[in-house]
């Protein structure tokens, strides 16, 4: 038995962000036409932390895998990351593991990749000015994205620590086809210019006024993952139409959702699948909501994994 170990600059250098959103609407459609199995998180907890186990098999396209994630509050004291994940790619043939591969790089991927998916759906098609709240690992992912789906000119930046907000900055700066870049002065200077506002934080409270939102703004938001966290209000719950990726996993898990008493509209499987429609006119508010499910790790995994076999990423190592 043999199985592929990719670390997290594999991951990246394996698949592109037009890829990895392909294969997140893969996924979406095939949940919400009930032709995958995934199970709740499951969640065991310790003295020091917790562990999430959260497997997924998608039945069209054969996609089976498992990521483990850890939360630690004390591994900062030695030197270690809060948050780690690992992602096993399995054969749906025989159930032997495939691939061994870091799980952080892929939840990124996987994440911008959901909010590109929400973008090609929902945002107007000329929308050129991005508000992003957030500056690390998943804001980055979800301005490629966005930049993946549309033609972005603008992005401003609103962090409330300007070295990582000008850390960003300086990185965007020396991307392909780089958009300009603003530090904004405020939340409301932002998304009153935006035409697509995304948050990735870690924020409890919300991150803007709704009321500020111009009409035909797109909105997403992956930061938030428990009921107790809210990134976006209550006013933009009002003003937008929500789609979310799972009803039962954004009802149980996602406090913008549950504290914003939101009316949700569609699954964005749904609309992929045309079950529903996508953005319906160009002054339409959408707010797209994501937690996180394990069918994108498995397809995403999937296609981290042909994508490296084929380019000859990783160390492969002979189990037996």
């Amino acid at each position: 038995m043999k199985i592929r170990v990719l670390t997290a600059a594999d991951v990246r250098a394996a698949l592109p962000m037009e890829a990895a959103i392909d294969a997140v609407a893969l996924a979406y459609g095939q949940l919400s036409a009930g032709k995958a199995t995934m199970p709740l998180r499951s969640r065991f907890h310790t003295q020091k932390g917790v562990t999430l186990l959260m497997p997924a098999h998608l039945h069209e396209s054969g996609d089976f895998a498992v990521k483990i994630v850890s939360v630690y509050g004390d591994n900062p004291r030695l030197g270690l990351p809060t948050v780690a994940a690992t992602v096993l790619a399995l054969d749906p043939e025989t159930g032997l593991p495939l691939a061994l591969m870091e799980g952080d790089s892929l939840t990124a991927l996987r994440t911008g990749a959901a909010g590109g998916v929400a973008a090609r759906y929902l945002a107007r098609a000329d929308a050129a000015t991005v508000a992003l709240f957030g500056a690390g690992v998943q804001a980055r992912a979800q301005l490629k994205a966005a930049m993946a789906v549309r033609s972005i000119e603008r992005v401003l930046i609103v962090d409330p620590f300007e070295t990582a907000a000008r850390r960003l900055a300086d990185d965007i700066s020396g991307w392909t086809d780089a958009p300009e870049v603003i530090l904004a002065e405020s939340p409301q200077a932002a998304v009153t210019r935006a035409d697509m506002v995304l948050a990735a934080t870690t924020a409890t409270t919300p991150l803007f006024d709704g009321n500020d939102l111009r009409p035909g703004t797109h909105v997403t938001g992956v930061g938030s993952f428990t009921p107790q966290m809210q990134e976006i209000d209550a006013a933009t719950i009002g003003r937008a139409r929500v789609v979310v990726d799972q009803r039962d996993a954004a009802m149980a898990e996602a406090g913008d959702i549950i504290i914003g008493k939101a009316t949700i509209d569609a699954e964005i499987g749904e609309i992929i699948n045309g079950d529903r429609p996508g953005r319906q006119d160009d002054r339409e508010i959408t707010f797209f909501k994501s937690v996180g499910l394990a069918v994108q790790d498995a397809v995403t995994a999937a296609a981290v994994l042909k994508a490296a076999e084929e380019k000859g990423l990783g160390t492969v190592i002979q189990m037996s």
